[in-house]
């Protein structure tokens, strides 16, 4: 090689050598420029605030080390623990988002009363105490209220507006802040909040969902040491010590049987012999109130929604596919809605599980479902920092650019915007559930078609083997494998000659009938896609996308609370029956070329318990006997109403 063309292949590979340790250095550095940008940025400090009952509740307190402004103060109260305590211990990533991160908020976290390090007894959703006579008479509302004045009055470089989010959990203590709310609150964001543990979570309609059987030491586990804070976990989470829950249950049997797993062995605490209660406090709560009782009414917040205060806006937020809780954000803003007028109440719902949104994932799926990319990020940057700053930072009027209801369509794969929920323009249709598998728009018969519920054999919820510690990808998942039972009766369309969008809720009005005196109804909404269908990279290898059967709404009623969730009634066997289930709202549209199905079971396993099919007073404490296989009869003149929005 002539030395001249030696010289430049030197120099090209010295460049791109420089080239190269440039990119990778520059790596490095932004890495370390987001692991440390709130140390970097911020100021941390932990106090203990007195409640008026003279309880202290720990909280942390992030504020900008730059002080030549003032800042709004937004804050997350958590059962979760408000970590990492200590000096020079500081979260990765604080406030709502990275954009109001960066902006410069002053963010607050504190442990709830009873949890981590703050004082106290913890309850359960803790119940709102309308007539407070004492100072002794607490409830979150009041310790939202109390912690928000002493940060107003003692926080350096606030501006005097407060707001509050969360999720979950967190999202119920935001719900509960705007209820005799501190002057100072100007805005609340309920995400995925929890509304009333008879609906969310634990239960749906009355069923107990067993699927969530291993989250309930994390909120019955009581705080050891005499209820003193601590900074560790106390809870364990029970070990299945297998990957397949669905023969685990059936193996265990009846849910009595599932009591072992709440023995502590802690001291001075009653045995499970000989009044059957166990360590955990929740467990007993859930399986000695197997009704709608005086319990679970108390500690339920959707009806406390009809005094929200003015000056607090609301922004509540959800996941179409949140299968934690998707009643408690509906159902919030619709209370919220109905009862308080003038108030400024906004809903946002996405193609999320549960939380997804506080993520930045690029690419948004559930389970095998793509819905499309970046909208995360775009929900984080144009609405939710859109929202805080405009009524914490900015004029605070009704006008803050932002909709009634900023919904994602998850058939179409695209954001609408509209004036109010459910849209205007939208009609009822009823669709019926007709011989030969059909879905059609008028009765054509009334004749019953059986199927057997055997509880040998209950119908998975999921056709993956797995065990988890909450289900969420199911929300999702191809229906083809419950389609092909026999104790899953089919309904279907032909196929769309044009689109059909659902907006809203959906009523599932059954007529049915069983030989025996108990029984649970399960309908399920799908939107079949077209042969053609192209596969996304994130479905799993066994299936694919062609004549995928998306589920995109499911829901439960355990028959005994058809007619009260209070007061339940046996069946008459074999007599016909009305059995009526509102499935949550969805916003959907089944394109042209897709088909519409509903799916009727009886069984939803391990999702939820088994039902005996005999009538017990308390299934959580049934026998082995009580459980029978019976026949079910879905008749014909039963039919789903549906929320059609017209174009």
């Amino acid at each position: 090689m002539p030395r001249f063309f030696r010289t430049l292949t030197i120099v090209f590979l010295s460049l791109t050598f420089m080239v190269t340790s440039c990119t990778k250095t520059t790596k490095t550095e932004k890495t370390e420029v987001v692991d440390t940008y709130v140390a970097d940025n911020y100021t941390k400090q932990e106090v203990a605030i007195e409640m008026r009952d003279g309880v202290k509740l720990h909280t942390t307190i992030y504020s900008p080390k730059d002080t030549s402004k003032k800042y709004p103060i937004i804050m997350q109260r958590t059962p979760y623990s408000s970590r990492p305590y200590g000096e020079g211990e500081f979260k990765k990533q604080i406030a709502p988002n990275i954009h109001m991160m960066k902006e410069g908020y002053i963010v607050v976290y504190q442990d709830v009363r009873g949890r981590w390090l703050s004082e106290g007894h913890y309850e359960n959703m803790r119940a709102y105490i309308s007539n407070k006579t004492s100072e002794k008479d607490v409830d979150e509302s009041s310790d939202t209220y109390d912690t928000i004045e002493w940060l107003v009055n003692n926080v350096k470089n606030n501006n005097g507006n407060a707001g509050i989010w969360g999720i979950s959990y967190p999202g119920f203590y935001s719900t509960y802040a705007t209820v005799d709310a501190h002057p100072a609150l100007k805005a609340a964001s309920p995400q995925a909040s929890i509304g009333d543990f008879f609906f969310d979570d634990f239960h749906h309609n009355g069923a107990y969902l067993l699927s969530y059987f291993r989250a309930t030491s994390l909120f019955g586990t009581p705080r050891p040491n005499g209820d003193m804070p601590i900074d560790t976990a106390w809870y364990k989470l029970p070990d299945l010590q297998t990957e397949d829950q669905y023969q685990f249950f059936l193996d265990k049997g009846p849910l009595k049987n599932l009591n072992s797993f709440f023995e502590y062995d802690l001291k001075d605490e009653i045995s499970i012999v000989p009044d059957e209660e166990t360590d955990d406090f929740f467990w007993n709560e859930l399986k000695e109130h197997p009704n709608y009782d005086e319990l679970w009414q108390s500690r339920g917040l959707i009806q406390h929604l009809k005094n929200v205060k003015s000056h607090v806006a609301t922004m509540v937020v959800g996941g179409w596919f949140d299968a934690e809780d998707l009643y408690g954000p509906l159902e919030t803003y619709k209370n919220i809605e109905n009862y308080n007028e003038g108030n400024y109440n906004t809903m946002v719902f996405g193609p999320w599980d549960h939380g997804r949104w506080s993520k930045r994932d690029g690419r948004t799926v559930v389970g095998n479902y793509y819905f499309g990319d970046g909208i995360s990020e775009f929900f984080q940057e144009n609405i939710e920092t859109k929202f805080f700053n405009h009524f914490l930072k900015g004029r605070g009027d009704i006008n803050s650019g932002l909709p009634e209801a900023y919904v994602f369509d998850s058939g179409r794969k695209e954001w609408k915007q509209y004036d109010s929920w459910p849209p205007e323009g939208t009609v009822k249709q009823d669709m019926f559930l007709s011989e030969n598998q059909e879905l059609t728009s008028e009765l054509k018969s009334t004749k019953g078609i059986q199927f057997i519920s055997n509880i040998k054999k209950p119908v998975p919820y999921s056709e993956d083997v797995k065990s988890v510690f909450t289900p969420r990808k199911y929300m999702t998942d191809d229906q083809r494998f419950a389609a092909r039972r026999s104790d899953v009766l089919v309904f279907e369309t032909d196929v769309l000659e044009e689109d059909l969008t659902l907006a809203g809720d959906i009523l599932a009005k059954l007529k049915v009938a069983t030989t025996g005196d108990a029984a649970d109804w399960i309908v399920k909404v799908i939107d079949v896609h077209p042969a053609t269908t192209e596969t996304n990279e994130e479905m799993q290898d066994h299936l694919k996308m062609s004549n995928y059967h998306l589920m995109v709404r499911s829901e439960v009623l355990r028959g005994r609370f058809r007619n009260s969730f209070t007061n339940p009634e046996p069946f008459v066997p074999s007599q016909k029956t009305d059995v009526t289930i509102k499935l949550q709202d969805v916003f959907h549209t089944i394109q042209k070329g897709h088909k519409l199905q509903i799916q009727v079971q009886s069984t939803w396993f391990p999702l939820i318990d088994l039902n005996p099919q005999t009538y017990v007073e308390n299934i959580f404490k049934a026998d082995e006997e009580d459980f029978k296989t019976q026949t079910h009869t879905v008749f014909t003149d039963s039919s789903i109403e549906f929320s059609i929005l017209s174009h």
